[in-house]
């Protein structure tokens, strides 16, 4: 029984934009990962934690990616995130990670308050495009 683990609003400062500005002065960034697994299932009927995914090791990763070197886009930090998830966890099927931006540098109101992006990568759509550098 395949299932769904979330985490949302995970709020990090990080150093990235294709801004020089943005690079120097950092700026908080949200982001909400959701991990698709079959094993999840398991871990409801065992009640045991030896049998989900770690949620605390996916806030590390998410925490490390945006804390760590800085990139121009919030494409590259999403895509980042999902990839370092499929090589941490074998279990993991389907990953989604929206990256978002609050502090915004564009003309005009935002009602939402942030922009951003979302990705959804299978495993074996992310791993095929992958370089032998980084196996999945």
């Amino acid at each position: 029984m395949q299932g769904r683990l979330f985490l949302r609003g995970l709020r990090f400062f990080g150093y990235h934009g294709a801004v020089a500005a943005e690079r120097t002065l950092g700026q908080v960034f949200q982001v909400d990962l959701e991990v698709a697994t079959s094993v999840l299932g398991r871990a409801a009927r065992s009640d045991s934690l030896q049998d989900t995914l770690d949620y605390v090791k996916l806030y590390e990763i998410v925490k490390e990616v945006v804390q760590g070197p800085p990139r121009n886009l919030v494409e590259t930090l999403a895509l980042d995130i999902i990839q370092r998830v499929f090589q941490s966890f074998q279990d993991a099927e389907e990953v989604s990670c929206a990256v978002h931006k609050p502090a915004i540098s564009i003309p005009g109101k935002v009602d939402q308050g942030s922009i951003g992006v979302q990705f959804t990568r299978t495993r074996q759509a992310s791993c095929s495009s992958n370089s032998a550098a980084t196996p999945c």
